[in-house]
């Protein structure tokens, strides 16, 4: 697949590092030159630099036919003007696009951009422990409720924590999509060890969310 990766810092990086293979042919375009500097170190490719939603950017980054288009840039209307370009004129087949605001969502999907993200649906809720409330857990749903990315920060307390991924008999209910152990984001595998401090973004659906985070943070 042909994968362009318009904007956006640490979601870029994950999205780099989640589709990066020998079959994605990944173009990453970013207005931000100190961005686009740690992007083509951390992920070792070619980083475009320029604002994506001109055309010339687009143009010479040779976003032409390509299979996605991801918009994750700072301002709603930037990423809008960015999907709607490379869709109308560059004959992109999807286009992805990332809002602050959560009423843009309904009105570009109906001006033609066929996935809007709000990311202001990233809700912080307060959970109660021992009397505190410490743990911050963020929620995304995607795709009309049917997914749910969740984050967790780990404590050093919780019963996966110190331990590899293969050991802890993880739920098929969820995923383990990534890790953000600062400065860096981890794509896991079963020999991948959960630390305190990492923060854990899980995947599932709405009917298995309440379980799966009881079991994620489960006290020793």
């Amino acid at each position: 697949m042909k994968i362009v990766i318009a904007g956006g810092y640490q979601a870029a990086d994950y999205i780099i590092k989640k589709f990066r293979s020998s079959s994605n042919k990944l173009i990453v375009i970013n207005e931000s030159r100190e961005v686009a500097q740690y992007l083509t170190k951390s992920n070792k490719i070619p980083v475009f630099f320029g604002a994506p939603y001109k055309y010339f950017v687009l143009d010479e980054a040779n976003v032409e036919d390509a299979d996605v288009f991801i918009a994750l840039g700072k301002f709603d209307t930037d990423n809008y003007v960015a999907c709607l370009l490379a869709k109308r004129v560059f004959n992109v087949k999807k286009c992805i696009c990332t809002v602050n605001n959560p009423k843009n969502v309904d009105i570009y999907r109906e001006l033609g951009i066929d996935s809007v993200v709000s990311s202001t649906k990233l809700l912080a809720h307060s959970v109660l422990n021992e009397s505190s409330l410490e743990d911050l857990i963020k929620t995304m749903s995607l795709e009309d409720e049917q997914i749910v990315l969740t984050e967790v920060v780990m404590k050093a307390n919780y019963q996966i924590v110190n331990k590899r991924i293969a050991d802890i008999n993880f739920p098929k209910t969820g995923n383990i999509s990534c890790i953000y152990r600062k400065p860096t984001v981890i794509i896991p595998n079963g020999s991948t060890i959960i630390l305190p401090k990492d923060k854990l973004l899980v995947v599932t659906t709405p009917k298995h969310q309440k379980d799966l985070l009881a079991f994620i943070q489960k006290v020793k």
